[in-house]
């Protein structure tokens, strides 16, 4: 496996920049696991990402180093970073997850782990040369498409709320720019394991800037009725009952009026310790 290889300068070229892009994108989680150490609680986040990812660069990495055919060091270089940051990003998981869901990573964990260890062994005596490139190259593949199907939720998600508050545009166009690389890498390498699931990558990458160029102007308002004392909670000002519709106006003293006939007409009624309670809510 050549290092320095310039008898593919553009290979060369679109792999660097795939690495400083992929690096970036590998930080990306940074925020929330600042989170998480800071609150000392993983709140619901799932480890399989995590867990998926890293096995994903074993893969890459155990691919890269075999492959002699093409000059793949860069393809090394970028998932020995991400082996290491997704490494971290497991640990903290395990360090501040509740017992169910450290249970579930470790066995998550163990399974992964022991299939790679099972494949390396079986591939190792069992096939040779070409074929077990070929053979690594496509299960590098599978991994791949995994991983990149996990923004498909998210997509679902933003296209059900009508909101782009979960798809960072930043996060999105770096993810793109990062398969465009890549995929533009394999091209120039004429490696199909790397272009097949870049291609894949790309569409998805374009379908949530897509998204985000629909939803980002909509703004949803979520409306959630706490139980008091069985109904809405009261709204006692004309400001907010304008927020919820700038349609509805609502004269003040109809409201009185219509409340002292209520009064006027009932033989008898309930009162509290803190006399009467009305419920004055405006329906949009």
């Amino acid at each position: 496996m050549a290092i320095f290889s310039t008898d593919n300068p553009w290979a060369f070229a679109f792999g660097l920049l795939g690495n400083l892009i992929s690096f970036v994108v590998f930080l990306a989680p940074v925020p929330t696991f600042y989170r998480v150490c800071k609150r000392k609680s993983t709140e619901g986040f799932q480890s399989v990402p995590y867990v998926v990812s890293l096995l994903s660069a074993m893969l890459w990495l155990y691919y890269a180093s075999i492959n002699s055919e093409s000059n793949d060091f860069l393809l090394f270089t970028v998932n020995s970073v991400g082996c290491v940051i997704e490494t971290i990003y497991v640990a903290l998981y395990l360090a501040y997850a509740p017992k169910k869901a450290k249970i579930f990573t470790v066995k998550l964990m163990v399974t992964g782990f022991g299939g790679f260890c099972s494949f390396l062994l079986l591939s190792r005596f069992l096939t040779k040369g070409s074929t077990r490139v070929q053979l690594l190259g496509w299960l590098c593949v599978g991994f791949s498409i995994i991983v990149f199907g996990a923004p498909l939720s998210v997509m679902r998600m933003v296209i059900r709320a009508k909101s782009v508050e979960f798809m960072p545009f930043s996060l999105s166009f770096s993810l793109t720019l990062s398969a465009v690389t890549w995929l533009l890498y394999g091209l120039f390498l004429k490696d199909i394991h790397i272009v097949v699931p870049n291609v894949l990558g790309f569409i998805l990458g374009v379908l949530q800037m897509g998204l985000y160029l629909i939803y980002r102007k909509r703004n949803v308002m979520v409306l959630e009725e706490p139980h008091y004392l069985g109904g809405a909670k009261p709204i006692t000002d004309t400001q907010s009952c304008n927020v919820a519709s700038d349609d509805v106006t609502i004269d003040v003293d109809e409201v009185k009026e219509r409340k002292d006939d209520v009064y006027e007409g009932e033989k008898s009624f309930e009162v509290s310790d803190n006399g009467p309670v009305v419920n004055i809510s405006c329906e949009v």
